[in-house]
């Protein structure tokens, strides 16, 4: 009887001691894991042709591209390396519009996600220095 109490109160005190601790991580340890992935892209050129290949309705007929080398914004829950472009597209009717603007961010080096609604951009891009970017002009199918 003796050993059937003292394992009672065993189990009773394992199952409190769960309950007393955090269970996952820490908001430090959140952090640190999301800066551990700032990992400047040095491919973010590759990848983004890569991207606006299938991003746009027809990637041969780009002209005006630019692009601007990835800085550390504030993105989300903190910072993202941010890479800036311009081009234009040619419409179905043969004419060039107006030309458009989007913002890649970049997680442990690779693209993560494409910004193109024109108020996410210009938060992300209204200081961004753009360089010519004629393979972006080159793309082919």
């Amino acid at each position: 009887m003796r050993s059937l109490s003292f394992f009672t109160l065993f189990l009773l005190g394992a199952s409190l001691a769960g309950c007393a601790s955090d269970v996952g991580p820490t908001p430090a340890e959140l952090k640190a894991r999301w800066e551990a992935q700032n990992v400047y892209p040095d491919g973010y050129k590759r990848d983004l042709l890569a991207f606006m290949r299938t991003y746009l309705n027809d990637p041969t007929r780009i002209r005006g591209a630019a692009v601007s080398k990835p800085e550390l914004k504030s993105v989300g829950q903190g910072e993202r390396f941010v890479a800036c472009v311009r081009y234009t597209e040619r419409r179905d009717n043969g004419t060039y519009g107006a030309p458009k603007d989007g913002a890649a961010t970049f997680v442990s080096a690779k693209l993560d996600r494409f910004f193109d609604g024109e108020k996410e951009v210009k938060a992300l891009c209204k200081d961004a220095v753009l360089e010519p970017f004629p393979d972006m002009e080159k793309i082919a199918r």
